[in-house]
């Protein structure tokens, strides 16, 4: 150890050491920790007229877990996602929806991808000048980079009137796509000696199509894939103003920061493993239940593991079965029935079914063997535990889980931005109990 790195070490001790409280001090100052009480619901902090996430019933104050259900302004997503058929785009008309608070009409969808899809294809030379210049090995950094680099060609960045939030926003909306897809394809060349190839946007195709398109330069995609990856970003693209990432980004808007901003503080958010990293740690426990378990079709060599997982033995030793339980879904998570739906389908054109298989039954057997251990009511399989599966499936590289999910969400952070700016207009400033006690010199 060098002397830098004893110097570091002696010092966090010290920073623990002041850093720390008594868990029995949230209780006696009242503490929402993590903004949720004791029970576990959030601390009303605000309204919006976004999207609506339900897991429980409230009967006379009580809280009755139920089936889950999403709503985007007002529309259950599975009815949403029900009324496209095998239609693609439906990712764009939900935008329209979640930014607008109406379901677009043929001529209004048509009018919005023309505006949205001029914004697709990035400034010239940002590729060479950005991208290429400021890569790394983390591309959700590599994408922020790109968004504060994007706000440099914003001429009145400052002005935070809603005509121009908006016209930002859909910059942002249009942009993210190339961002991710270029941040990958630089990563994987210079740090992993892969080729390097850029397509730009075809104007003509769905966000979904330009995506895998612009991942896969030989135009190796099927419609269907297409259509997998459309509804994969319609499932991710909001999911309440509670989430951290949404919070995150009403805080810094009522701050009356430019939209950029928001967004690239928005993405740091959602890059945290317990946020929108969670998609990655499910396809690296389910990597890890398939080199040490000899049988992943088998009931009892699958349960045996799923406990050892459960009590801190072995993956990463957190005692967590990644995908499954969330804050407020209880029963069911309609996200994740929906994306089981549609990757049955595609692992099965795939001849993935034995992989597949392996998911079924940690959905099946996770609920029981956590109930042995913790006491836990209703668990239920989340998004995550489908979606890496199906980026997977797709052939997006692993780097890409947590930006696929930022590519999407945008809107959501976007639509929260607008709202705070239009509703609120009072900077969010919670209070902390201060435990600093007097010293003299």
């Amino acid at each position: 150890m060098s002397e830098y790195d004893t110097f570091i070490s002696e010092q966090t001790e010290k920073c623990r050491q002041g850093s720390t409280f008594k868990p029995e001090l949230y209780a006696h100052y009242d503490v929402k920790k993590g903004l949720r009480d004791q029970d576990g619901k959030g601390v009303v902090a605000g309204l919006t007229n976004i999207s609506r996430v339900t897991g429980f019933h409230n009967v006379d104050g009580d809280l009755i877990p139920c089936e889950g259900s999403l709503q985007y302004r007002g529309y259950d997503i599975r009815d949403l996602i029900d009324s496209q058929g095998e239609d693609l785009g439906l990712f764009e008309k939900c935008t329209y929806l979640l930014l607008f608070n109406e379901l677009p009409d043929a001529e209004q969808l048509t009018s919005f991808r023309r505006h949205l899809n001029s914004n697709l294809a990035l400034p010239v030379n940002f590729v060479k000048d950005v991208i290429m210049r400021e890569n790394g090995t983390d591309v959700m950094n590599t994408i922020a980079r790109g968004v504060l680099n994007l706000a440099l060609h914003e001429e009145n960045l400052s002005d935070m009137c809603p005509e121009n939030a908006l016209r930002n926003s859909l910059n942002l909306i249009a942009s993210m796509p190339a961002l991710a897809a270029y941040g990958h394809q630089a990563y994987a060349h210079f740090s992993k000696g892969e080729g390097f190839y850029i397509l730009h946007p075809d104007p003509e195709l769905t966000i979904a199509e330009n995506i895998l398109r612009m991942l896969h330069p030989q135009g190796h995609y099927s419609r269907f894939e297409a259509l997998v990856l459309d509804r994969l970003l319609v499932l991710h693209m909001e999911h309440g103003g509670g989430n951290n990432s949404a919070f995150t980004a009403r805080v810094v808007s009522s701050a009356g920061s430019d939209t950029y901003s928001v967004i690239v503080a928005a993405l740091m958010s959602l890059k945290g493993p317990k946020h929108g990293g969670a998609n990655l740690k499910v396809s690296q426990m389910t990597r890890d239940i398939r080199e040490n378990v000899a049988n992943i079709d088998d009931r009892s060599e699958m349960e045996a593991y799923l406990s050892r997982i459960i009590d801190r033995e072995v993956f990463d030793r957190k005692g967590l079965i990644y995908g499954m339980g969330h804050a407020v879904y209880t029963r069911s998570d309609p996200r994740a029935q929906v994306m089981r739906s549609l990757v049955d389908r595609l692992a099965v054109e795939k001849g993935r079914e034995k992989e597949l298989e392996m998911y079924h039954l940690i959905e099946e057997l996770a609920p029981e063997v956590t109930r042995r251990r913790h006491k836990v009511a209703d668990m239920c399989a989340n998004v995550d535990l489908y979606s890496g599966f199906a980026y997977e499936l797709l052939g997006i590289p692993d780097d890409l889980y947590t930006p696929m999910f930022a590519v999407a969400r945008t809107v959501g952070w976007c639509s929260h931005h607008l709202e705070e700016i239009l509703s609120s207009n009072r900077i969010i400033r919670p209070a902390y109990v201060s435990t600093v006690q007097a010293r003299e010199l």
